[in-house]
C-alpha cells in the first residue's frame, strides 16, 4: 500500500504500489539473488548483452500478427516458437529479467490446435493464436501453478480456470505461461521489494537492469516491454496495473471494478480488485480489454456491468479524439520529481494541440484523506476474502487460512522472507469479520471521499470528460535492504473509486520511462480509450528498452 511522507505525497506504501517449481523455473527459483550492484563495466565494457539475437517480431502489434497468420507468413506455432527463443535469450539468459515466472508446457500443442482451427473453421477474434502472459495469482486448472510467487502455493491445484482465462481461451488467446510478480500481489509487507517472490526471485527493469519494475505485476509490465510476448494480464488493488505500465513503458488500463471478473484470481480486496490488459499499444490493450471483459454469475461485482462493457473496444479509437474534450489536470499530484513534470507538462501541451481544452488546475479536494482508511479496508477484506479463495481450492490445499500461510512464512523464513517481513498479514490477520464496525465506516469513508466527493464532484464542478495526472516516478534504484524508493504517483483515486485509469508512454526521465494517466467516472473506458489513443498517436513516446545495466545519468 502507500504511505505519504512528511512532504505530503502519500503514494508510498499503503498501496505497496499495487497490491496489490516449474519446468521454467529452474536456476532462479528460491536461489540467493544475484549481486544488484552494476558498476556499469561488468556489463557494458565486457559486451555481455551485446549479442542479443535480432527480434523479428519485436515491438509487432497484434493486428500485424493476426494479418501475418491471414496472409500465411506465420502461424500460431511459429510466432509461438520466436517468443520462447526470446525468453530463452533475455529473460532466463543475458539480462536475465526473470519476467517469466513459468512456461506453459502445453503451449505447442495448443498452439497448433488454433493452427488447425482456422484452417478447419476459421478464427474466433482477433487473439486467435496470439501469444498472452498471464500473471501468476490467476487461476489455471492446467499443467500450470498459480502461486502469487509463494513457495507456499507451489503445489496447489485451483479447481478450475479463473473465468478471465476461460475469456481468453474462448476468444483463442493462447496462454503462453505466467509472470513473477511482487509476492502476494505486494500486501505482505510495508517494507517490500517490489518485482520479488520467493518462489520468481527478481524481475529487473529492461530500460536499466538495476532499477525496479515496480509492482505487484512487475512481470507483466517487464515481459510486455521487452517484447517476451503480444500483450499480458495484470491485476491491481491500488497501482499494481499502471505504475508498472509507467514504470516499464508500456500502456495499463485498470477497468471499473466489475468490467472484468475477479473469480478465480488470488485476491486481496473484493472492493479493488480488478484484473486488467497491458500491452505495448494503446489498440492492444484495447482488444485484450474486450477479450476479458464479461458478466460472470460468481462475481457480483459484473452484474453492474451489463450493459457498460463491450466486446470490442476499438471502435473508439479516434486519433482525433481529443478534439473538444475538456480535461482536468490534478496538480495536487504534481511535484514529486522535476523532471516527470517537465514530460507531462510537455505531454500537456501535446493535449491541447490536438484539440483538448484544460482546465488547469482541477484538482480533487479529498487526496489523501482516506489513506489510512484504505489501508483498514484492505486489510479487513484481505483476510476474508484470502480465507475464501484458499476454502475454494479445497482440504488438499498447501495451506487453508492466511493464520496458515503465517505460519508457513514462519517456518521457511529464510525462503521466503529473507528480505522483508510479513507485518501487513499479520494485521489482518488481528482484524475481525467484515460486519466489524471498523471496517463498514472505513468503507463508507473511502468510498464517499473518492467517489461523490472526489472524482465525481470534480468532474461535475469543472464539467469534464477526464482527469490527467502522472503516473508514477521514473523507476528507482532496487534495494532489497532498505526496500522502495519510488517518490509519488497518481493511482489511489480511482483505484478506492473502483473507477477506470489507464497509463499511457508520455516520455523519458534520463532515459527511464514516465506515464500520463487518464482516469474518470465509473464505466468510462470507451472515452479514456479515445483520449488515450489520440496522445499515444500524437506523441509516439514509447521506446524500445536496451537492457542497459545502469540509467544514463
Amino acid at each position: 500500500m502507500k504511505q505519504k511522507n512528511e512532504s505530503g505525497n502519500r503514494e508510498r506504501k499503503l498501496s505497496r504500489r499495487g497490491f496489490v517449481k516449474s519446468s521454467f523455473l529452474g536456476s532462479f527459483a528460491a536461489a540467493a539473488l544475484p549481486s544488484l550492484m552494476h558498476s556499469g563495466k561488468a556489463a557494458s565494457d565486457s559486451g555481455i548483452f551485446a549479442d542479443i539475437s535480432p527480434f523479428e517480431l519485436e515491438e509487432i502489434t497484434i493486428a500485424e500478427l493476426v494479418n501475418g497468420m491471414a496472409s500465411g507468413n506465420y502461424t500460431s506455432r511459429s510466432i509461438l516458437e520466436k517468443y520462447l527463443a526470446r525468453i530463452e535469450d533475455i529473460d532466463r539468459h543475458g539480462p536475465a529479467l526473470r519476467s517469466v515466472i513459468e512456461l506453459n508446457p502445453d503451449a505447442r500443442s495448443i498452439a497448433d490446435a488454433l493452427d488447425r482451427e482456422r484452417k478447419e473453421k476459421g478464427v474466433r477474434g482477433p487473439l486467435h493464436g496470439i501469444p498472452v502472459l498471464i500473471k501468476d495469482n490467476i487461476d489455471t486448472a492446467d499443467r500450470m501453478a498459480t502461486t502469487a510467487g509463494s513457495l507456499a502455493l507451489v503445489g496447489s491445484k485451483p479447481p478450475a480456470d479463473s473465468f478471465l482465462v476461460q475469456q481468453l481461451r474462448r476468444s483463442g488467446a493462447l496462454i503462453l505461461g505466467k509472470t513473477n510478480l511482487s509476492e502476494w500481489a505486494n500486501i505482505r509487507s510495508s517494507r517490500s521489494t517490489s518485482g520479488w517472490s520467493g518462489r520468481g526471485g527478481l524481475t529487473k527493469n529492461p530500460y536499466a537492469l538495476d532499477r525496479n519494475t515496480s509492482g505487484s505485476s512487475s512481470g507483466s509490465a517487464a515481459s510486455v516491454s521487452a517484447n517476451l510476448c503480444a500483450a499480458a494480464v495484470g491485476t491491481e488493488t491500488d497501482g499494481s496495473i499502471v505504475s508498472p505500465s509507467s514504470i516499464n513503458g508500456i500502456v495499463g488500463i485498470k477497468p471499473t471494478v466489475g468490467l472484468i471478473s475477479r473469480t478465480g484470481v488470488i485476491p486481496i480486496s473484493h472492493t479493488q480488485d480488478t484484473p486488467g490488459p497491458m500491452a505495448r499499444t494503446v489498440r492492444d490493450a484495447a482488444i485484450l480489454l474486450g477479450a476479458l471483459a464479461g458478466f460472470d454469475e460468481e462475481d457480483k461485482a459484473t452484474r453492474d456491468s451489463r450493459g457498460k462493457s463491450f466486446a470490442d473496444y476499438t471502435p473508439y479509437l479516434n486519433p482525433k479524439g481529443l478534439e473538444g474534450s475538456r480535461i482536468g489536470v490534478v496538480r495536487k499530484y504534481f511535484g514529486f520529481h522535476p523532471g516527470v513534470d517537465r514530460v507531462i507538462n510537455d505531454a500537456l501541451n501535446i493535449l491541447r494541440q490536438q484539440g483538448a481544452t484544460l482546465i488547469d488546475p482541477a484538482d480533487i479536494p479529498t487526496i489523501g484523506k482516506f489513506d489510512e482508511a484504505e489501508l483498514n479496508v484492505l486489510l479487513y477484506e484481505l483476510k476474508a476474502d484470502l480465507n475464501a479463495y484458499f476454502a475454494r481450492l479445497g482440504a488438499d490445499a498447501p495451506v487453508h487460512t492466511l493464520k496458515e500461510l503465517i505460519d508457513y512464512n514462519e517456518r521457511h523464513a529464510q525462503s521466503e522472507m529473507p528480505y522483508f517481513g510479513q507485518e501487513l498479514f499479520l494485521k489482518a490477520e488481528a482484524k475481525g469479520p467484515l460486519s466489524s464496525k471498523e471496517y463498514i465506516d472505513a468503507l463508507k469513508q473511502c468510498r464517499r471521499l473518492s467517489r461523490k466527493e472526489g472524482i465525481d464532484a470534480t468532474m461535475k464542478k469543472f464539467k469534464l470528460d477526464a482527469l490527467v495526472a502522472p503516473t508514477d516516478s521514473p523507476a528507482w534504484l532496487t534495494d532489497l535492504v532498505d526496500s522502495d524508493h519510488f517518490l509519488g504517483g497518481s493511482s489511489t483515486m480511482a483505484a478506492v473509486a473502483g473507477y477506470p485509469s489507464i497509463t499511457v508512454p508520455a516520455g523519458f526521465v534520463f532515459g527511464l520511462p514516465v506515464g500520463i494517466s487518464f482516469f474518470g467516472r465509473a464505466w468510462s473506458e470507451p472515452i479514456l480509450l479515445k483520449f488515450a489513443y489520440a496522445f499515444e498517436q500524437a506523441s509516439r513516446a514509447r521506446k524500445r528498452p536496451e537492457f542497459l545495466p545502469t540509467a544514463e545519468v
